[in-house]
């Protein structure tokens, strides 16, 4: 086996990769971007060299560099991942040259699958399937025309050299088809410097579902059961699943052996996917090959019991396959949530920001966390937003359903726009577990796949400002001991009062929060809001706040910075803000508060006779056994006349200002 290997990619792919290979006893070398100086992979690696820039093309993309380190380091073999140099030729040849093993298929297998019309005419004659359509080299417009009109509408336009959706226009007839064949060729010449195109059957229900296959030096071939990934936006996975629902074994079974016949048409070795479109009568086609281990091949771990990577390290070392065909046993169900920094609600664009709070669930034989990122990570534009996987795995699909609702309701991240919330909702929906799945599911189904607040508001606001009333009474606690700043109720004629304005979606509320308890970190509250009273019991555990309001128990996380707040509940996250920078605290007058207290000295005097006052205005301070006690206004009104001044002596009881109100006046 190789002693130590190259890891020419970043991120969960090369953590993922570094977590088997040291558990082979392989040392790893990573190599990271100057952006990437701090990333987990970088930590976990056994050595670890500097690339260059942020860039790609300044860094992962740099085959030369890559190289260099590789021979440096003493690497026998490069792992590429997925992305960046996983399917390129040119970066495959240069290993076999520098007697580096690649650890992926030879450079010549990429290369038949790397033009999809090449692939398809590979394909047909060894007999695979496929869509009816045009995968010629002759890309004249009239011939383009002629074809369309045979292959007939809807069809796809696809780019030969695409990939991620680029170069890719749905073309219902004849009369949309010049100006569709213009965009996808400009975008697809962008995208990939290759402006070729195929044609092929558009299938209006179609299914996505893909063949792990694996294949090795010595000629044997088998499939690891199938995946169905049909939920996508912009043509990109978002969930997949392993089996795919709703197949027959017959189907399976035709399925896999075709996909092995495709990889061995190309004298296929190593770990690759053969993707096919199933359509709603049970026939499949033939859509493409990727010549590398995908990024959902963790659910075909999680039901066959197989560690994918070691797998292909072991054949890249020369070894056999470690199973054969019969030998392949499949329990259970799984799922992957990829989850995103984007924005499900802006047509999913990618977000950036820093993962400045970031709580994921617990691992276990259940739940599964592939990730490349702790929480104080910067996803920035350099890369893609994916922050992490997130599998589950149970006896059978209903089970793991309910595995991953309460896994991503349990997933909490604050600091960038996530899709979490989407996922939820999404993975909870009825379309989804009634497996009724298509390749255009989620614009299928838009409508019910809008996460609902799964808090009223009201809640929020109770909730939220329990958080910022804790993180108050804590900072006071810090700052000084003494019983003299503490925030008790205990308070002559009146009861402690805090007052405080806080917005949800710009939409500012004011709440009053008073107690009958000791002090106010005793827990207990009394709730005023929009003329509503509700008695709230509270408990905190870290960021964690289980609350009784009027009787109903909620269990909530959040995390605050500054004046903002995240609040996580039932799989959604509702951000808060404390809009005022401080709170407002007074005593609620009585009638009798214009009195002094107990025998003791008038401070200060705040107001002069004639002065026009409101309701908990401060008018008098007063010194009682080392305590101040300020007198404030019960209502509005004007001073009609003060007894005292400062520096007086007063007596309990003593009179000192009288005030006309408001209501007195005629």
């Amino acid at each position: 086996m190789f002693q130590k290997i190259l890891i020419a990619n970043r991120g969960e792919i090369a953590c993922r990769v570094i977590t088997t290979a040291q558990k082979m006893g392989i040392r790893c070398v990573a190599v990271y971007s100057e952006a990437d100086r701090h990333a987990l992979h970088v930590s976990l690696a056994d050595e670890a060299y500097l690339l260059g820039p942020a860039a790609s093309s300044e860094s992962y993309l740099c085959q030369d560099k890559i190289l260099d380190i590789a021979l440096k380091s003493g690497a026998q073999a490069i792992h590429p991942g997925y992305g960046f140099l996983s399917e390129n030729t040119t970066f495959a040849e240069k290993c076999t040259q520098n007697k580096v093993v690649f650890i992926g298929p030879p450079a010549k297998a990429i290369a038949a699958m790397g033009s999809k019309s090449a692939a398809k005419s590979i394909m047909e004659e060894a007999g695979v399937p496929l869509v009816p359509g045009y995968h010629g080299d002759n890309q004249d417009p009239k011939i383009l025309r002629d074809e369309a009109q045979k292959c007939g509408f809807p069809l796809l336009l696809k780019a030969v050299a695409g990939g991620g959706g680029k170069g890719m226009r749905v073309v219902e007839n004849m009369e949309a088809f010049d100006d569709a064949l213009s965009a996808a060729k400009r975008e697809a010449q962008n995208a990939f410097g290759n402006s070729d195109m195929l044609i092929e059957r558009y299938l209006t229900q179609p299914r996505h579902v893909e063949i792990q296959v694996f294949c090795d030096a010595h000629g044997h071939g088998v499939y690891l059961s199938e995946r169905d990934c049909s939920i996508q936006r912009r043509h990109q996975k978002v969930l997949e699943e392993a089996p795919a629902p709703n197949l027959s074994q017959e189907t399976r079974k035709s399925m896999g052996e075709a996909a092995v016949k495709a990889a061995q048409a190309i004298d296929y070795v190593g770990a690759g996917t053969v993707e096919f479109l199933y359509d709603v009568d049970g026939s499949f086609f033939f859509m493409e090959m990727n010549t590398r281990l995908q990024v959902e091949h963790p659910v075909t771990e999680m039901i066959t019991g197989q560690d994918l990577v070691e797998w292909q390290l072991r054949i890249a070392h020369g070894q056999a396959l470690p199973l054969q065909q019969n030998q392949i046993r499949l329990h259970g169900h799984a799922i992957e949530a990829r989850i995103y920094a984007e924005d499900p609600n802006n047509d999913f664009l990618p977000a950036t920001g820093t993962l400045h709070y970031l709580k994921t669930p617990v691992n276990s034989q259940y739940i599964r966390v592939d990730t490349g990122v702790v929480e104080g990570d910067e996803v920035s534009i350099h890369y893609d937003p994916m922050i992490a996987k997130l599998i589950v795995w149970d006896e059978n699909r209903e089970q793991a359903i309910e595995r991953m609702v309460h896994a991503l309701a349990s997933y909490r991240i604050d600091g960038v726009t996530t899709n979490i919330g989407f996922l939820h909702t999404l993975s909870d929906s009825d379309a989804f577990r009634a497996a009724d799945l298509t390749t255009n599911f989620i614009e299928k189904h838009q409508n019910d796949l809008t996460p609902t607040p799964s808090l009223d508001k009201t809640a929020a606001l109770i909730l939220s400002s329990c958080f910022f009333l804790q993180d108050r009474i804590i900072d006071t606690l810090s700052v000084n001991t003494s019983p003299f700043v503490s925030l008790h109720n205990w308070r002559l004629n009146s009861v402690l009062s805090n007052r405080m304005k806080v917005s949800i979606a710009a939409e500012e509320s004011e709440i009053e929060v008073t107690t009958h308890a000791a002090s106010l970190d005793d827990g207990n509250y009394l709730f005023s809001l929009q003329g509503q009273h509700y008695e709230v019991d509270t408990q905190f555990r870290g960021d964690q706040l289980v609350a009784f309001i009027n009787g109903q128990k909620y269990q909530v996380h959040a995390s605050k910075k500054g004046n903002q707040l995240a609040l996580f509940y039932g799989g959604q996250t509702v951000h808060c803000a404390l809009t005022v920078t401080t709170f407002e605290q007074g005593e609620t007058a009585s009638a009798g508060s214009l009195k002094a207290p107990m025998n003791g000295s008038v401070v200060d005097i705040l107001v002069k006779e004639g002065q026009a006052v409101t309701q908990g205005q401060t008018l008098v301070i007063v010194e009682a056994m080392k305590m101040e006690h300020a007198i404030k206004a019960p209502k509005d009104g004007i001073v009609e006349v003060i007894f005292f001044t400062a520096g007086e002596l007063v007596s309990d009881g003593a009179e000192l200002l009288s005030l006309q109100l408001d209501e007195e006046v005629s």
